[in-house]
C-alpha cells in the first residue's frame, strides 16, 4: 500500500428518517442481539435496509466472500442509504478487501462504523480513500451497549459530538502531548495486515489497540511483531483500549514500556473495545493527546 496520505473526506451527518444499511461483513450472528440492534436504530428515528443474502457454506463467515462484498457495496451505492452498520465482527473482513473498489468511498462519502475485526476494512478504506470512517459499536453489540454508548453512537450518527473527548478511568502510563492522524482498533485483526498490500503506515499517527480473548503471549507475540517491524518508532501516540480476558493486564502494559520509546505518550484503560461502554472514534481525523488535561481533542468537526 502506498504510503501516500489521501486528503481526508468527511462523510454527512445523519437526520431523524434517513436510512441505515446493515452490512454482513463479516461473521454470522444471533437473531435476538441482531433485531435488538435494529430496535434501537429505530428508536432514533432511523429506518433500516437490510439486503437478503445467502447462508455462508462456512460457518465462521455471515456468506461468502463475493456475496459480502456484493452487499456491501449495493448498500453503498444505495442513493437512499446515507450510513453502514456492520452487523456483527468475528472473521472474514480481510478476505473483502481485493474485491472493493476504493475510490468509490472518496466518489460517495458515507457514515461506516464498527469495530473488531470490521477493522481491517475501517483502516484499509481511510488509507486508500482518505474518507473519515468510525471505530464504534456493530449492530449485535448496540442493545447490550450501555447507556452512554448508545447516546454516543446517535450523537456520532448525528454529528452532535463535540471536542474535545474527556475518557473516564483513563491510565497515563507515559504522559505528554501528541499531534497526528487517529488510526487502529483490533491488534490482532491490524497485525496481520503486515506484509500485505493494505499494511498500514503508522508514521506520525497515534495509534489506538484493543483486543479480546488473546492470552498474554499471544498479546506479547503481536506486539513484538509491529515493534520488530518497526511501527512503534514511527508513531506520535499510542492508545490502548479494552484488552478484556487478555490474561494479565500489568504484563501487557508493561510490555507496553518494553517496546515503545519513552517520549511518546502512551494512555490505558480507555472505554473502546469489547465491553459494554464502546465509545467512537473517528479513524483518519487528526486529533491531540493532552496528557495534562487527560482530553483527546478533535482537530476538526467529523462530519460534513
Amino acid at each position: 500500500m502506498t504510503s501516500t496520505a489521501k486528503p481526508p473526506i468527511l462523510p454527512p451527518a445523519l437526520h431523524a428518517g434517513d436510512t441505515i444499511g446493515l452490512a454482513p461483513l463479516a461473521g454470522p450472528w444471533q437473531e435476538e442481539p441482531f433485531h435488538q440492534g435494529i430496535a434501537v436504530l429505530r428508536d432514533f428515528g432511523f429506518k433500516i435496509k437490510i439486503l437478503q443474502h445467502n447462508p455462508a457454506d462456512v460457518s465462521f463467515l455471515a456468506a461468502n466472500d463475493q456475496d459480502r462484498a456484493d452487499i456491501f457495496l449495493e448498500l453503498y451505492k444505495d442513493p437512499e442509504v446515507t450510513a453502514i452498520v456492520a452487523c456483527r465482527g468475528g472473521y472474514g473482513t480481510m478476505r473483502l478487501l481485493p474485491l472493493l473498489d476504493f475510490g468509490l468511498f472518496r466518489e460517495i462519502p458515507k457514515t461506516i462504523i464498527g469495530f473488531s475485526d470490521i477493522s481491517a476494512l475501517l483502516n484499509v478504506i481511510t488509507a486508500q480513500s482518505g474518507l473519515i470512517t468510525f471505530h464504534g459499536p456493530n449492530l449485535t453489540t448496540l442493545a447490550h451497549s450501555d447507556k452512554a454508548t448508545r447516546a454516543g453512537f446517535h450523537h456520532l450518527l448525528t454529528g452532535k459530538t463535540s471536542s474535545p473527548l474527556t475518557p473516564r478511568n483513563m491510565e497515563i502510563i507515559n504522559a505528554g502531548k501528541a499531534h497526528g492522524q487517529l488510526v487502529g482498533g483490533n491488534l490482532t485483526t491490524l497485525t496481520h495486515l503486515l506484509a500485505t498490500p493494505y499494511e498500514q503506515d503508522w508514521s506520525n499517527k497515534i495509534i489506538f489497540l484493543e483486543d479480546v480473548g488473546e492470552p498474554s503471549y499471544r498479546i506479547d507475540r503481536l506486539l513484538s511483531q509491529l515493534s520488530l517491524a518497526g511501527h512503534f518508532d514511527t508513531i506520535t501516540g499510542l492508545i490502548l483500549g479494552q484488552f478484556t480476558n487478555c490474561g494479565n493486564i500489568d504484563f501487557i502494559w508493561q510490555r507496553i514500556q518494553e517496546l515503545v520509546p519513552p517520549t511518546i505518550p502512551i494512555w490505558a484503560n480507555l472505554s473502546v473495545g469489547h465491553e459494554t461502554t464502546n465509545h467512537w472514534l473517528p479513524i483518519g481525523l487528526r486529533v491531540q493527546m493532552d496528557s495534562q488535561l487527560g482530553e483527546l481533542n478533535l482537530s476538526a468537526p467529523f462530519h460534513s
